[in-house]
Order: C-alpha cells, then sequence, then structure tokens
C-alpha cells in the first residue's frame, strides 16, 4: 500500500488535478477503445468526455482530497458487442495503461523544455512533476495482472477460454487477493523499482536531444 500512498504524496494544490487529469484520461481511453470496437456503453453513459464530473467517483474524489489516493468509476465494458471478445478487451484494457504512459511522455517533454528554457522552479514544473510521476505510477500498477486490474485482462487474452472466462466469473475474489497484497506490502518494492527504472530510462530517451544538463534537471524535479 505504501507504493499507492507515496505514489499521490505532495502538495495537494498539485497533486489533486494531476491525479484527477490521469486517472480521468485513463478512464475515457478505456471507454473510447471500447467504443471504436463496437461497444457503445462508455459513449451512451457519457463516458467519452473529458468532463471530470463525467467519471469522478465521490467517494474515490473525497479520498483522493483527503487522503491523496482516490479513483474513478470504472468504465462499463460489454464484450458481447465485440467480434473477438478476448482480444478487443484486451486492447481495451491496454488503451488505460497506455493513455498514462503518453501523459508521462507528454509531461516529461514538457519538463525538458522548461529545463533547456532555463526555467526554475515553478508551478509548472512541480504540476508537471506530479503528472509524470502519478501517471508513471498508475499506468505500472495497472498492468498487474491480477483481476480486475487491465494486466489481467491482457494476459487473459493468451490463456484458453475455460480459464480466461473463469478468471472473469471470479474477478472479485482478485479484488481481495490484490487488497491484501497491497496491505502486506509485497508489491511495493517491485512496483516502485518498476517505476524509477521505466522513468529513468524513458526520460534519457526523451531529453537526448536536449543534453545532459537537461537530463540531470529534470531527473532531480522528479525524484528529489
Amino acid at each position: 500500500m505504501n507504493f499507492l500512498t507515496n505514489l499521490f504524496q505532495g502538495y495537494n494544490l498539485f497533486v489533486v488535478p494531476a491525479a484527477l487529469i490521469s486517472i480521468v484520461f485513463h478512464e475515457m481511453c478505456h471507454g473510447y477503445a471500447a467504443y471504436r470496437l463496437g461497444d457503445p456503453t462508455a459513449k451512451a453513459e457519457g463516458r467519452l468526455s473529458f468532463n471530470p464530473l463525467h467519471h469522478v467517483d465521490p467517494i474515490g474524489l473525497l479520498m483522493l482530497i483527503l487522503f491523496r489516493f482516490g479513483w474513478a468509476k470504472p468504465v462499463r465494458v460489454d464484450m458481447r458487442y465485440f467480434k473477438k471478445p478476448k482480444r478487443d478487451m484486451a486492447l481495451v484494457s491496454i488503451a488505460g495503461p497506455a493513455s498514462n504512459f503518453l501523459l508521462a511522455i507528454l509531461s516529461m517533454l514538457f519538463l525538458c523544455v522548461l529545463s533547456s528554457a532555463s526555467v526554475g522552479a515553478s508551478w509548472l514544473t512541480a504540476f508537471f512533476s506530479f503528472l509524470t510521476m502519478i501517471s508513471m505510477g498508475l499506468g505500472i500498477f495497472n498492468l498487474i495482472p491480477i483481476p480486475p486490474l487491465d494486466g489481467s485482462k491482457m494476459l487473459g487474452a493468451l490463456l484458453p477460454d475455460t480459464i480466461y472466462y473463469k478468471i472473469l466469473h471470479y474477478e472479485r475474489y482478485g479484488v481481495i487477493l490484490l487488497m491484501a497484497a497491497l496491505y502486506l506490502g509485497w508489491l511495493d518494492i517491485p512496483l516502485s523499482y518498476a517505476r524509477f527504472y521505466s522513468s529513468y530510462y524513458l526520460l534519457s530517451a526523451i531529453s537526448f536531444p536536449f543534453g545532459q544538463d537537461v537530463f540531470a534537471s529534470v531527473f532531480m524535479q522528479l525524484f528529489s
């Protein structure tokens, strides 16, 4: 659980909007992917929108404001609309973490531009630093192959149908397993290492055209 609570550490002024953007964009991309694959459910429920009011769970938002850890309403997906249910569900699932990694990439790029322009510490650098690390953390977290996280649907596409649908049937028990693993701290170290090294190598690639000084500056902003 320390991984998730640490993910949202910082000033609420920056953490809450950065977290909302990351969470809302994650859910909207799930809905858009499902819609493109033939499922109109998300569109009918108004989930193909950047408006946070269409995605926010009241309790999740309150938890985010008070305890700096929250969540949005999950997008409903009806697999009966898909031509190839397992494959299409995997694509819908990939869209969530992919959206987070895209936000992280754009945020890192913006930080590199600010650093190369010799813009010192400001609310912009603070906001985009939080957006980068929250997005990276949520993207990595959702790749865990434990139901109901996105990683389980992605892995499920490789499993035989009988096993896949049995996993979906017992998905609620996966939530218990996930919460137990988080509470006991089993996932904290591997998730923290995954976020650090993936951020490090991604920043190395993005900052390469800007030079080593920009890399060092942005790295300090993200991990200081």
